[in-house]
């Protein structure tokens, strides 16, 4: 079964967990919109991390999981917002499956 994300008169397709299947379809109004089907609003500390998980994605391609992204975050962000708390503040449940879904990326290979 496939869903869609309805946005001015287009039906974008969402895979049966809720991840873009095409990651060519993303914008920065699909991320908003994604967000808030999981009850987020984006700030500017969100934005942080979606940039960061495409540029990432766009250099390895692949989603990093939840350590990796700890890791990648606290590299080029800093120390305090590489931690988990941090993240699962911005991000609930798994940050990295949250994140990599509002960023129209795939979900990360080793994340139920």
């Amino acid at each position: 079964m496939t869903n869609f994300l309805e946005i001015q008169d287009h039906r974008i397709a969402l895979d049966k967990e809720g991840y873009l299947k095409d990651i060519q379809d993303w914008n920065e109004e699909i991320a908003t919109a994604l967000a808030l089907l999981e009850q987020i609003r984006l700030s500017p500390s969100h934005w942080q991390i979606l940039n960061l998980l495409r540029a990432f994605y766009k250099r390895h391609q692949m989603s990093p999981a939840n350590r990796a992204l700890s890791g990648l975050v606290k590299r080029k962000l800093g120390k305090d917002k590489g931690r988990s708390v941090y993240l699962m503040k911005l991000f609930s449940g798994s940050p990295a499956k949250m994140a990599c879904k509002i960023a129209g990326l795939p979900k990360p290979d080793n994340c139920i």
